[in-house]
Protein backbone atom coordinates (compact mmCIF):
# COMPACT_ATOMS: atom_id res chain seq x y z
CA UNK A 1 0.00 0.00 0.00
CA UNK A 2 2.90 2.44 0.48
CA UNK A 3 3.59 4.83 -1.14
CA UNK A 4 6.14 7.25 0.21
CA UNK A 5 9.27 7.06 0.32
CA UNK A 6 10.97 6.53 3.58
CA UNK A 7 12.24 9.41 6.00
CA UNK A 8 14.42 8.21 8.59
CA UNK A 9 14.74 9.79 12.30
CA UNK A 10 17.21 12.41 12.61
CA UNK A 11 19.79 10.48 14.24
CA UNK A 12 19.18 7.56 11.88
CA UNK A 13 19.45 10.34 8.69
CA UNK A 14 22.78 11.33 10.46
CA UNK A 15 24.17 7.69 11.27
CA UNK A 16 23.43 7.06 7.24
CA UNK A 17 25.02 10.08 6.50
CA UNK A 18 28.23 9.20 8.79
CA UNK A 19 28.25 5.86 7.13
CA UNK A 20 28.07 6.89 3.19
CA UNK A 21 31.46 9.31 4.29
CA UNK A 22 33.76 7.12 5.53
CA UNK A 23 32.48 3.94 4.16
CA UNK A 24 31.58 1.65 6.83
CA UNK A 25 28.69 0.76 8.91
CA UNK A 26 28.19 0.91 13.03
CA UNK A 27 25.16 0.58 15.18
CA UNK A 28 22.02 2.39 14.97
CA UNK A 29 22.13 5.90 17.04
CA UNK A 30 20.03 6.23 19.93
CA UNK A 31 17.25 8.93 19.62
CA UNK A 32 18.01 12.33 21.89
CA UNK A 33 16.12 10.50 25.01
CA UNK A 34 18.28 7.73 24.93
CA UNK A 35 15.54 4.99 22.85
CA UNK A 36 16.79 3.54 20.26
CA UNK A 37 16.23 5.19 16.65
CA UNK A 38 12.93 4.27 15.28
CA UNK A 39 13.44 2.61 11.76
CA UNK A 40 13.69 4.00 8.28
CA UNK A 41 9.89 4.01 8.13
CA UNK A 42 8.98 5.53 11.40
CA UNK A 43 8.90 8.72 9.85
CA UNK A 44 7.11 9.19 5.86
CA UNK A 45 7.39 12.34 3.48
CA UNK A 46 7.35 11.81 -0.42
CA UNK A 47 10.12 13.45 -1.90
CA UNK A 48 12.08 13.64 -5.19
CA UNK A 49 14.12 10.75 -6.09
CA UNK A 50 17.55 13.29 -6.33
CA UNK A 51 16.20 15.18 -3.10
CA UNK A 52 18.00 12.66 -0.46
CA UNK A 53 20.50 15.15 0.52
CA UNK A 54 17.99 17.99 1.08
CA UNK A 55 16.26 15.72 3.64
CA UNK A 56 17.16 17.68 6.59
CA UNK A 57 14.43 20.42 5.15
CA UNK A 58 11.70 17.63 5.28
CA UNK A 59 12.31 15.48 8.21
CA UNK A 60 9.53 17.49 9.88
CA UNK A 61 7.36 16.73 7.67
CA UNK A 62 5.42 14.10 8.41
CA UNK A 63 5.52 11.59 11.69
CA UNK A 64 4.32 8.74 13.13
CA UNK A 65 4.19 7.31 16.73
CA UNK A 66 5.80 4.26 18.55
CA UNK A 67 2.42 2.42 17.87
CA UNK A 68 3.11 2.45 13.74
CA UNK A 69 6.16 1.23 14.01
CA UNK A 70 4.21 -2.41 14.24
CA UNK A 71 3.15 -1.79 10.88
CA UNK A 72 6.59 -1.31 9.31
CA UNK A 73 8.56 -3.92 7.76
CA UNK A 74 12.55 -3.60 7.46
CA UNK A 75 14.57 -6.82 6.96
CA UNK A 76 18.47 -6.99 6.99
CA UNK A 77 21.06 -8.80 4.49
CA UNK A 78 24.61 -8.95 4.10
CA UNK A 79 26.85 -5.61 3.13
CA UNK A 80 24.41 -3.40 4.72
CA UNK A 81 21.41 -4.62 2.39
CA UNK A 82 18.26 -3.11 4.14
CA UNK A 83 14.80 -4.31 2.94
CA UNK A 84 11.90 -1.32 3.51
CA UNK A 85 9.01 -3.52 2.63
CA UNK A 86 5.45 -3.10 2.14
CA UNK A 87 2.79 -4.37 4.54
CA UNK A 88 1.13 -7.61 3.78
CA UNK A 89 -2.06 -9.13 4.36
CA UNK A 90 0.15 -12.25 5.75
CA UNK A 91 1.76 -10.04 8.36
CA UNK A 92 -1.63 -10.05 10.53
CA UNK A 93 -3.16 -13.14 8.81
CA UNK A 94 -0.79 -15.42 8.91
CA UNK A 95 -2.94 -18.55 7.60
CA UNK A 96 -4.42 -15.98 4.69
CA UNK A 97 -5.00 -18.86 2.26
CA UNK A 98 -3.53 -18.75 -1.17
CA UNK A 99 -4.01 -19.40 -5.33
CA UNK A 100 -2.61 -19.47 -8.30
CA UNK A 101 -2.27 -16.58 -10.44
CA UNK A 102 -5.13 -16.12 -13.09
CA UNK A 103 -2.37 -14.75 -15.24
CA UNK A 104 -1.13 -17.96 -15.51
CA UNK A 105 -3.96 -19.00 -17.80
CA UNK A 106 -4.63 -16.58 -20.16
CA UNK A 107 -3.75 -16.89 -23.24
CA UNK A 108 -1.94 -13.36 -23.39
CA UNK A 109 0.49 -13.87 -20.89
CA UNK A 110 0.72 -17.69 -20.11
CA UNK A 111 3.59 -17.54 -23.67
CA UNK A 112 6.07 -15.22 -21.84
CA UNK A 113 8.57 -16.30 -20.19
CA UNK A 114 9.30 -15.38 -16.84
CA UNK A 115 6.03 -13.05 -16.74
CA UNK A 116 5.83 -13.43 -13.12
CA UNK A 117 7.79 -11.27 -10.52
CA UNK A 118 10.42 -12.90 -8.27
CA UNK A 119 9.48 -12.91 -4.48
CA UNK A 120 12.88 -11.75 -3.91
CA UNK A 121 13.08 -9.40 -6.18
CA UNK A 122 14.12 -5.50 -5.09
CA UNK A 123 14.51 -2.38 -6.28
CA UNK A 124 17.85 -0.29 -5.08
CA UNK A 125 17.07 3.32 -3.67
CA UNK A 126 20.33 4.55 -5.21
CA UNK A 127 21.42 3.64 -8.23
CA UNK A 128 24.45 4.78 -8.78
CA UNK A 129 27.01 3.54 -5.98
CA UNK A 130 30.78 3.41 -5.47
CA UNK A 131 32.71 0.18 -5.40
CA UNK A 132 33.35 -0.17 -1.35
CA UNK A 133 29.40 0.91 -0.37
CA UNK A 134 27.04 -0.56 1.51
CA UNK A 135 24.07 -2.02 -0.72
CA UNK A 136 21.89 0.53 1.33
CA UNK A 137 18.34 0.94 1.08
CA UNK A 138 15.95 -1.29 -1.32
CA UNK A 139 11.87 -1.69 -1.83
CA UNK A 140 9.74 -4.49 -3.25
CA UNK A 141 9.47 -5.37 -6.80
CA UNK A 142 6.06 -4.74 -8.05
CA UNK A 143 4.10 -6.66 -10.54
CA UNK A 144 2.47 -9.82 -10.69
CA UNK A 145 3.20 -12.66 -8.49
CA UNK A 146 2.53 -16.49 -9.05
CA UNK A 147 0.52 -16.84 -5.95
CA UNK A 148 -2.40 -14.08 -4.87
CA UNK A 149 -4.54 -13.91 -1.79
CA UNK A 150 -7.74 -14.40 -3.11
CA UNK A 151 -9.90 -16.10 -5.42
CA UNK A 152 -11.30 -14.18 -8.31
CA UNK A 153 -15.18 -14.70 -7.39
CA UNK A 154 -14.29 -13.44 -3.80
CA UNK A 155 -13.37 -10.04 -4.87
CA UNK A 156 -15.24 -6.91 -4.42
CA UNK A 157 -12.94 -4.38 -5.40
CA UNK A 158 -13.88 -0.40 -5.03
CA UNK A 159 -12.02 2.71 -6.34
CA UNK A 160 -11.94 6.17 -4.92
CA UNK A 161 -10.46 9.28 -6.05
CA UNK A 162 -9.19 12.08 -3.52
CA UNK A 163 -8.05 15.49 -3.63
CA UNK A 164 -7.34 18.14 -6.54
CA UNK A 165 -7.72 16.69 -10.42
CA UNK A 166 -4.72 15.88 -12.39
CA UNK A 167 -4.38 14.39 -16.02
CA UNK A 168 -5.03 10.86 -16.47
CA UNK A 169 -7.28 10.37 -13.84
CA UNK A 170 -9.59 8.71 -15.87
CA UNK A 171 -6.84 6.62 -17.75
CA UNK A 172 -5.83 5.22 -14.23
CA UNK A 173 -9.72 4.70 -13.43
CA UNK A 174 -10.37 2.78 -16.63
CA UNK A 175 -6.92 0.69 -16.50
CA UNK A 176 -7.73 -0.53 -12.59
CA UNK A 177 -11.33 -2.16 -14.42
CA UNK A 178 -9.89 -3.41 -17.06
CA UNK A 179 -7.19 -5.15 -15.45
CA UNK A 180 -9.38 -6.54 -12.87
CA UNK A 181 -11.98 -7.78 -14.97
CA UNK A 182 -10.22 -8.88 -18.18
CA UNK A 183 -6.88 -10.11 -16.18
CA UNK A 184 -7.68 -11.50 -13.10
CA UNK A 185 -11.90 -11.86 -13.90
CA UNK A 186 -13.38 -9.70 -11.37
CA UNK A 187 -17.32 -9.11 -11.61
CA UNK A 188 -17.69 -6.89 -8.54
CA UNK A 189 -16.32 -3.34 -9.01
CA UNK A 190 -17.29 -0.21 -7.98
CA UNK A 191 -17.16 3.54 -7.71
CA UNK A 192 -16.86 5.74 -4.22
CA UNK A 193 -18.02 8.96 -5.58
CA UNK A 194 -16.82 12.34 -4.10
CA UNK A 195 -13.42 11.17 -2.19
CA UNK A 196 -13.42 9.93 1.01
CA UNK A 197 -16.59 10.85 2.21
CA UNK A 198 -18.47 8.98 -0.35
CA UNK A 199 -18.05 6.10 1.71
CA UNK A 200 -20.44 7.10 4.01
CA UNK A 201 -22.51 9.69 2.57
CA UNK A 202 -23.24 8.21 -1.40
CA UNK A 203 -24.38 4.84 -2.86
CA UNK A 204 -21.77 2.95 -4.69
CA UNK A 205 -21.68 2.91 -8.18
CA UNK A 206 -20.97 -0.30 -10.19
CA UNK A 207 -18.16 -0.10 -12.87
CA UNK A 208 -17.31 -2.96 -15.64
CA UNK A 209 -15.07 -2.65 -18.52
CA UNK A 210 -18.13 -1.13 -20.93
CA UNK A 211 -19.46 1.87 -18.60
CA UNK A 212 -15.44 2.80 -18.57
CA UNK A 213 -14.80 2.05 -22.09
CA UNK A 214 -14.25 6.04 -23.30
CA UNK A 215 -13.79 7.81 -20.00
CA UNK A 216 -9.81 8.27 -20.80
CA UNK A 217 -11.05 10.65 -23.02
CA UNK A 218 -12.78 12.98 -21.00
CA UNK A 219 -10.64 15.41 -18.43
CA UNK A 220 -10.89 15.34 -14.36
CA UNK A 221 -12.57 12.24 -12.80
CA UNK A 222 -15.81 10.53 -13.18
CA UNK A 223 -15.96 9.50 -9.72
CA UNK A 224 -15.92 13.01 -8.41
CA UNK A 225 -13.34 13.72 -5.97
CA UNK A 226 -13.18 16.17 -2.98
CA UNK A 227 -10.51 17.04 -0.17
CA UNK A 228 -10.89 16.22 3.25
CA UNK A 229 -13.97 14.25 4.83
CA UNK A 230 -11.52 11.51 6.17
CA UNK A 231 -13.60 9.51 9.33
CA UNK A 232 -11.59 6.05 9.00
CA UNK A 233 -13.96 4.53 11.33
CA UNK A 234 -17.00 5.12 9.50
CA UNK A 235 -15.11 4.50 6.35
CA UNK A 236 -13.64 1.12 7.76
CA UNK A 237 -17.61 0.10 8.87
CA UNK A 238 -18.79 0.78 5.54
CA UNK A 239 -15.97 -1.50 4.03
CA UNK A 240 -16.58 -4.45 6.81
CA UNK A 241 -20.51 -3.45 6.15
CA UNK A 242 -20.31 -4.12 2.05
CA UNK A 243 -18.04 -6.70 2.20
CA UNK A 244 -15.57 -4.95 0.13
CA UNK A 245 -12.00 -6.52 0.47
CA UNK A 246 -9.78 -4.58 -1.95
CA UNK A 247 -9.52 -1.11 -1.95
CA UNK A 248 -7.74 0.95 -4.95
CA UNK A 249 -7.22 4.77 -3.49
CA UNK A 250 -6.27 7.49 -5.91
CA UNK A 251 -4.60 10.58 -4.42
CA UNK A 252 -1.79 12.74 -3.00
CA UNK A 253 0.05 13.08 0.19
CA UNK A 254 -3.01 13.83 2.00
CA UNK A 255 -4.94 11.02 0.63
CA UNK A 256 -2.10 8.58 1.11
CA UNK A 257 -1.74 9.39 4.81
CA UNK A 258 -5.47 8.71 4.79
CA UNK A 259 -4.99 5.26 2.85
CA UNK A 260 -2.27 4.41 5.79
CA UNK A 261 -4.80 4.93 8.36
CA UNK A 262 -7.57 2.86 7.37
CA UNK A 263 -4.74 -0.04 6.56
CA UNK A 264 -4.16 0.13 10.34
CA UNK A 265 -7.75 0.55 11.59
CA UNK A 266 -8.10 -2.64 9.01
CA UNK A 267 -4.79 -4.82 10.08
CA UNK A 268 -6.39 -3.76 13.91
CA UNK A 269 -9.70 -5.37 13.41
CA UNK A 270 -7.81 -8.69 11.56
CA UNK A 271 -9.84 -7.74 8.34
CA UNK A 272 -8.77 -9.58 4.74
CA UNK A 273 -8.98 -6.47 3.12
CA UNK A 274 -5.80 -5.43 0.62
CA UNK A 275 -5.70 -1.60 0.25
CA UNK A 276 -3.55 -0.52 -2.42
CA UNK A 277 -2.54 3.30 -2.47
CA UNK A 278 -1.61 4.85 -6.10
CA UNK A 279 0.22 8.11 -6.17
CA UNK A 280 -0.88 11.07 -7.44
CA UNK A 281 0.96 13.71 -8.21
CA UNK A 282 1.72 16.07 -11.19
CA UNK A 283 5.10 16.83 -9.91
CA UNK A 284 6.90 13.22 -10.53
CA UNK A 285 8.14 13.86 -7.09
CA UNK A 286 7.84 9.89 -6.09
CA UNK A 287 11.20 8.40 -5.66
CA UNK A 288 11.72 5.00 -7.76
CA UNK A 289 9.15 5.20 -10.32
CA UNK A 290 9.81 5.94 -13.67
CA UNK A 291 7.35 8.26 -14.10
CA UNK A 292 3.88 9.88 -12.25
CA UNK A 293 1.19 9.76 -14.56
CA UNK A 294 -0.18 13.23 -15.55
CA UNK A 295 3.41 14.78 -15.43
CA UNK A 296 4.06 14.70 -19.18
CA UNK A 297 0.61 16.47 -19.96
CA UNK A 298 1.72 19.40 -17.18
CA UNK A 299 5.05 19.90 -18.74
CA UNK A 300 3.38 20.08 -21.99
CA UNK A 301 0.97 23.00 -20.80
CA UNK A 302 3.55 24.71 -18.93
CA UNK A 303 5.17 25.16 -21.64
CA UNK A 304 2.35 27.67 -23.43
CA UNK A 305 2.80 29.88 -20.40
CA UNK A 306 6.61 29.79 -21.14
CA UNK A 307 5.89 30.85 -24.50
CA UNK A 308 3.50 33.86 -23.83
CA UNK A 309 5.76 34.83 -20.83
CA UNK A 310 8.70 34.97 -23.81
CA UNK A 311 5.98 36.59 -26.49
CA UNK A 312 5.76 39.10 -23.43
CA UNK A 313 9.26 40.05 -22.59
CA UNK A 314 10.28 40.10 -26.05
CA UNK A 315 7.58 42.65 -27.07
CA UNK A 316 8.56 45.13 -24.17
CA UNK A 317 11.97 46.84 -23.55
CA UNK A 318 14.01 45.04 -20.99
CA UNK A 319 11.08 42.72 -20.38
CA UNK A 320 11.35 40.02 -17.97
CA UNK A 321 8.62 36.90 -17.98
CA UNK A 322 8.48 35.28 -14.82
CA UNK A 323 6.30 31.67 -14.64
CA UNK A 324 5.30 30.10 -11.48
CA UNK A 325 4.59 26.25 -11.81
CA UNK A 326 3.75 24.04 -9.35
CA UNK A 327 6.70 22.21 -7.48
CA UNK A 328 5.81 21.96 -3.79
CA UNK A 329 9.67 20.34 -2.45
CA UNK A 330 10.66 19.06 -6.04
CA UNK A 331 11.22 21.03 -9.52
CA UNK A 332 10.65 18.19 -12.03
CA UNK A 333 7.62 20.37 -14.11
CA UNK A 334 9.94 23.88 -13.95
CA UNK A 335 13.35 21.59 -14.95
CA UNK A 336 11.80 19.50 -17.69
CA UNK A 337 9.25 22.71 -19.34
CA UNK A 338 12.74 24.65 -19.16
CA UNK A 339 14.62 21.81 -21.09
CA UNK A 340 12.01 21.89 -23.31
CA UNK A 341 11.24 25.43 -24.07
CA UNK A 342 15.09 26.75 -24.71
CA UNK A 343 13.67 30.19 -24.18
CA UNK A 344 14.54 29.88 -20.41
CA UNK A 345 17.15 32.26 -18.85
CA UNK A 346 16.66 31.06 -15.41
CA UNK A 347 15.23 28.13 -13.50
CA UNK A 348 14.62 28.41 -9.60
CA UNK A 349 13.61 24.81 -8.16
CA UNK A 350 13.41 23.60 -4.51
CA UNK A 351 16.34 21.31 -4.89
CA UNK A 352 18.80 24.42 -5.17
CA UNK A 353 19.04 26.91 -3.24
CA UNK A 354 19.96 30.71 -4.16
CA UNK A 355 20.42 34.16 -3.21
CA UNK A 356 19.08 37.52 -4.03
CA UNK A 357 21.69 40.20 -3.54
CA UNK A 358 25.78 40.52 -3.81
CA UNK A 359 28.63 38.60 -6.23
CA UNK A 360 26.73 36.13 -8.14
CA UNK A 361 22.52 36.62 -6.86
CA UNK A 362 19.41 36.52 -8.65
CA UNK A 363 19.20 40.48 -9.08
CA UNK A 364 23.05 40.90 -10.43
CA UNK A 365 22.07 37.76 -12.79
CA UNK A 366 19.14 39.40 -14.46
CA UNK A 367 20.90 42.76 -14.88
CA UNK A 368 23.31 41.17 -16.75
CA UNK A 369 20.65 39.16 -19.04
CA UNK A 370 18.87 42.09 -19.53
CA UNK A 371 21.99 44.60 -20.60
CA UNK A 372 23.13 40.94 -22.83
CA UNK A 373 19.66 40.13 -24.32
CA UNK A 374 17.15 42.99 -23.59
CA UNK A 375 14.92 40.77 -22.19
CA UNK A 376 14.80 37.29 -20.15
CA UNK A 377 12.56 34.12 -18.79
CA UNK A 378 12.34 33.36 -15.16
CA UNK A 379 10.67 30.19 -14.20
CA UNK A 380 10.48 29.45 -10.94
CA UNK A 381 8.77 26.04 -9.22
CA UNK A 382 6.29 27.04 -5.89
CA UNK A 383 8.40 25.74 -3.31
CA UNK A 384 11.49 27.35 -4.62
CA UNK A 385 13.09 30.21 -2.18
CA UNK A 386 10.89 30.01 0.67
CA UNK A 387 13.59 29.54 3.57
CA UNK A 388 14.08 33.42 1.78
CA UNK A 389 10.77 34.52 1.61
CA UNK A 390 10.51 33.75 5.37
CA UNK A 391 13.01 36.14 6.14
CA UNK A 392 11.10 39.18 5.39
CA UNK A 393 7.40 37.73 5.68
CA UNK A 394 6.17 35.43 8.64
CA UNK A 395 5.28 31.97 7.26
CA UNK A 396 1.95 31.27 7.97
CA UNK A 397 1.76 27.39 9.83
CA UNK A 398 -2.11 27.31 7.94
CA UNK A 399 -2.28 23.88 6.20
CA UNK A 400 -5.19 23.21 3.23
CA UNK A 401 -7.58 20.51 3.67
CA UNK A 402 -5.17 17.77 2.46
CA UNK A 403 -2.68 18.98 5.78
CA UNK A 404 -0.12 20.33 3.41
CA UNK A 405 1.42 23.69 4.82
CA UNK A 406 0.32 26.30 2.61
CA UNK A 407 3.44 27.97 0.99
CA UNK A 408 4.01 31.66 0.88
CA UNK A 409 3.84 33.30 -2.75
CA UNK A 410 7.41 32.84 -3.97
CA UNK A 411 6.04 34.22 -7.81
CA UNK A 412 4.28 37.66 -6.25
CA UNK A 413 7.12 38.03 -3.69
CA UNK A 414 9.98 37.83 -6.91
CA UNK A 415 7.95 40.25 -9.20
CA UNK A 416 8.29 42.87 -6.34
CA UNK A 417 12.04 42.68 -5.35
CA UNK A 418 12.94 43.09 -8.79
CA UNK A 419 10.71 45.67 -9.46
CA UNK A 420 12.21 47.57 -6.17
CA UNK A 421 15.58 46.61 -7.44
CA UNK A 422 15.25 48.53 -10.95
CA UNK A 423 13.59 51.07 -9.62
CA UNK A 424 16.16 51.60 -6.56
CA UNK A 425 18.26 52.29 -9.89
CA UNK A 426 16.21 54.05 -12.10
CA UNK A 427 16.27 51.90 -14.90
CA UNK A 428 13.03 51.37 -17.43
CA UNK A 429 11.85 47.49 -17.24
CA UNK A 430 8.52 45.56 -17.74
CA UNK A 431 8.07 42.08 -15.71
CA UNK A 432 4.83 40.21 -16.49
CA UNK A 433 3.96 37.46 -14.14
CA UNK A 434 2.32 34.55 -14.91
CA UNK A 435 0.97 32.53 -11.57
CA UNK A 436 -0.35 29.54 -10.59
CA UNK A 437 -0.12 27.72 -13.65
CA UNK A 438 -1.89 24.18 -12.98
CA UNK A 439 -3.60 24.65 -9.69
CA UNK A 440 -6.05 27.04 -8.91
CA UNK A 441 -5.96 29.80 -12.14
CA UNK A 442 -4.30 31.74 -14.20
CA UNK A 443 -3.18 35.34 -13.95
CA UNK A 444 -0.88 38.19 -15.22
CA UNK A 445 0.31 41.06 -13.73
CA UNK A 446 1.89 43.82 -15.52
CA UNK A 447 4.20 46.74 -14.24
CA UNK A 448 6.29 49.53 -16.53
CA UNK A 449 9.06 50.91 -14.26
CA UNK A 450 11.01 53.95 -14.29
Amino acid sequence: MASHIILPPDDELQRLEDEEADGHGGQPAPTHDGAPALPFSAMCVRISRDSYPNLRALRNASAVSLADAACVKISEGDFGYVLDDVPHLADYLPDVPTYPNPLQDHPAYSTVKQYFVNEDDTVPQKVVVQKNSRRGIHFRRAGPRQRINFESDEVKACIVTCGGLCPGLNTVIRELVCGLSHMYNVNKIYGIQNGYKGFYSSNYVAITPKSVNDIHKKGGTVLGTSRGGHDTKKIVDNIQDRGINQVYIIGGDGTQKGAYEIFKEIRKRGLKVAVAGIPKTIDNDIAIIDKSFGFDSAVEEAQRAIDSAHVEACSAENGIGLVKLMGRYSGFIAMYATLASRDVDCCLIPESPFYMDGEGGLLQYIERRLKENKHMVIVVAEGAGQDIIAQSIPSSEQQDASGNKLLLDIGLWLTHKIKDHFKSKKTEMTIKYIGNILTDSLFFTGDRMF
